[in-house]
């Protein structure tokens, strides 16, 4: 009796002991999944990319070549409508059309506050913000060249009239007592008394842009995005509410005032002393980051736009809004990046396929961020990477046009979203790399009459005939998981690191985004070269820098990509191509300059401290009552 149940103890001993052997081994086996949320790496690619550390090992590169497969191609929507003829081409027409455009634009400016204040009114239908006169004279003083172009800010403020002044604060406090990357602001008494959160260089360099003009904002905390990619998304129902109430309500409201106070509200009891952001314990910020995030991007476009197709075979773009021709050139930058115009984005563009960071809110939250998507609803401002001068032009380091290589020339990194499971092969910045030097058939424009009767209309040709006029390749490869990493150097020809001088040595200069917007655009502008942007991101300068005129945009799709670069290097067009160049360094230099930065951050924060006054329907700027002033002793006024 006592052996067996000796023989049966060593049998369960042995039992157990197998048993834990088996799931040793397998958690052995078994490979990490990578974490969701990774240290976030700028998209924005100042040049020289990072060289590796002396201690790092080179990804290992897999035997087979990997290959590629374009997302399926949906066709039946509208198509690029058609130029206004075939007897010059369409580029042409657009340039020419650009150039009038800001001439135009140009000489309309008002020239006194009292012709800044009645083209206010006539645009906005309502008066400007306390202190406007303060910040015309900061313009004028400056020479900033469009005083009246700032409909970008009244299209960002506008959803915000449509919430009580006292939510919108309310909400300011929540984001910023709890860990949501931001970088807290407060201002009280005229000066900044706490800024918390974020990298340091960004916190000293927000800080900076509001030293001029920071004596005429009241107190009030500003939250600042500290991550590339944006945070705010309504649904479309919500933002149709918030839009007609501020439309149809509160905006007339303040207009009717005949004589309002140009001043803000000294104190709002709701105010803290400044000197901490009081914690909270919960937060309706969502943290979901290397995921697709089309369908919360989409949320908020109408419902009758390519978008929200409730079936994803019948999603087409509407290239029809913002191409030209059979190559659909773009003619209208803000309808390209109007994403509820475009759903093949969400397979062909990195952030809606796997974001490197993405925290979001679907409540609207005052959150200023650098750069956004047009479905989302933060608060672009000029970005402090700009006005900081991180990716700075060197003068002395460029070279004349004559002297330049003919070329398109990019490098970068891989940035713009995150790769797993092969996702690299959907996002933007590895397309266009890929297109632009694959072995295929490309579409161009060839004159088909004669030189006295042109007529121009599109034809194939092998890519490959124009290959010298294109230098686009990746010189780091990074946010992806190992094998996708391993990949993609084997996919792609990953140059060597070259510094930034070096780009200096090509007539044009490909811009193109990353995580969010890339950094280098006001460096390429101010250089000798002809920018190149393939964009989606909106940033704060759309209203002051004109395409064709200025730069080049490129189409999301592709096709007009090769041609682009063809008809401006063709040497029928050599003149011109260096006259636009000239034309774009020239303005460059007078619109995108820090003190511009400076002028558009004070009429944004002066939009803003009004939008969430207590009292501002009865506050404003007007030439009759410019000296009225709110006394120390105000009490808010309570409406019934």
């Amino acid at each position: 009796m006592m052996a067996a149940r000796n023989g049966r103890n060593r049998l369960i001993t042995l039992a157990i002991l197998l048993s834990f052997c088996f799931c040793a081994y397998t958690l052995l086996r078994i490979r990490p999944e990578p974490p969701l949320s990774q240290p976030e790496t700028t998209g924005r690619d100042p040049i020289p990319e990072p060289l590796p550390t002396a201690d790092s090992k080179p990804a290992r590169i897999p035997n087979a070549m990997p290959g590629w497969e374009d997302a399926p191609v949906l066709t039946g929507g509208p198509v690029p409508k058609d130029a206004p003829g075939t007897a010059e081409h369409p580029i042409a027409y657009l340039i020419r059309d650009a150039e009038s455009e800001i001439k135009e634009t140009t000489s309309r400016q008002s020239m006194t506050l009292e012709d800044a204040v009645k083209e206010y009114r006539r645009r906005y239908q309502m008066p400007p913000p306390p202190h406007f006169d303060s910040w015309f004279h900061f313009a004028k003083v400056n020479r900033v060249k469009l005083v009246d172009e700032f409909d970008t800010i009244h299209d960002l403020m506008t959803p915000f009239w449509g919430l009580k002044p006292k939510t919108i604060r309310a909400r300011v406090k929540e984001a910023l007592g709890f860990d949501n990357g931001l970088i807290g602001i407060a201002i009280r008494n005229h000066e900044i008394t706490r800024v918390q959160g974020g990298d340091e260089w960004q916190q000293e360099a927000t800080k900076s842009m509001m030293a001029k003009f920071i004596k005429f904002l009241p107190d009030m905390d500003l939250a600042f995005n500290m991550h590339d990619e944006p945070r705010v998304v309504l649904s479309h129902e919500d933002l149709a509410n918030l839009r007609r109430k501020a439309k149809e309500e509160n905006i007339p409201a303040a207009f009717a005032v005949a004589s309002p106070t140009n001043d803000f509200t000294k104190k709002h009891p709701d105010l803290n002393d400044g000197r901490s952001f009081e914690e909270t314990t919960l937060t309706r910020f969502n943290t979901y980051s290397h995921q697709p995030i089309w369908s919360d991007s989409r949320v908020s476009c109408p419902p009758d736009t390519p978008a929200r197709n409730p079936e994803e075979e019948e999603r087409t773009d509407d290239r029809s809004k913002y191409g030209m021709s059979e190559l659909g050139f773009v003619y209208n930058t803000t309808a390209l990046s109007d994403i509820c115009l475009t759903p093949s984005l969400s397979s062909t563009f990195g952030f809606f396929d796997g974001p490197n960071t993405y925290k979001v809110v679907h409540d609207l939250f005052p959150i200023f961020s650098q750069s956004k998507i047009s479905s989302y609803n933060d608060l672009i401002y000029p970005s402090p990477w700009y006005w900081s001068d991180k990716v700075p032009f060197d003068q002395a380091k460029d070279i004349e046009w004559e002297k330049k290589q003919n070329q398109l020339y990019w490098r970068g990194s891989t940035t713009g979203g995150y790769s797993r499971n092969g996702r690299w092969r959907r996002q933007h910045r590895q397309r266009l790399i890929k297109n632009m030097n694959a072995p295929d058939q490309a579409m161009i424009m060839v004159n088909n009459g004669t030189e006295g009767k042109p007529e121009w209309h599109a034809s194939e040709a092998p890519r490959g005939d124009y290959r010298d006029l294109v230098d686009v390749h990746f010189s780091h490869v990074g946010q992806c998981d190992p094998g996708d990493c391993e990949a993609q150097i084997a996919f792609f020809k990953v140059a060597e690191h070259e510094e930034q001088q070096d780009a200096w040595n090509y007539k044009y200069l490909l811009d193109m985004d990353g995580n969010a917007f890339s950094g280098r655009f006001y460096a390429f502008l101010r250089s000798r070269s002809l920018v190149f942007k393939h964009a989606v991101f909106r940033e704060w300068h759309t209203e002051w820098l004109k395409p064709w005129a200025h730069y080049v945009p490129l189409s999301i799709q592709g096709d007009d990509w090769l041609e682009t670069v063809r008809f401006f290097d063709d040497e029928a067009n050599a003149a011109e191509t260096k006259r636009i160049a000239e034309a774009s360094r020239a303005w460059a230099e007078k619109t995108v300059r820090p003190v511009d930065m400076e002028a558009w951050f004070f009429r944004l924060l002066l939009e803003y401290a009004r939008v969430i006054d207590d009292n501002r329907e009865t506050i404003g700027y007007d030439i009759e009552s410019g000296d009225k002033s709110m006394p120390e002793d105000w009490e808010l006024s309570i409406r019934a």
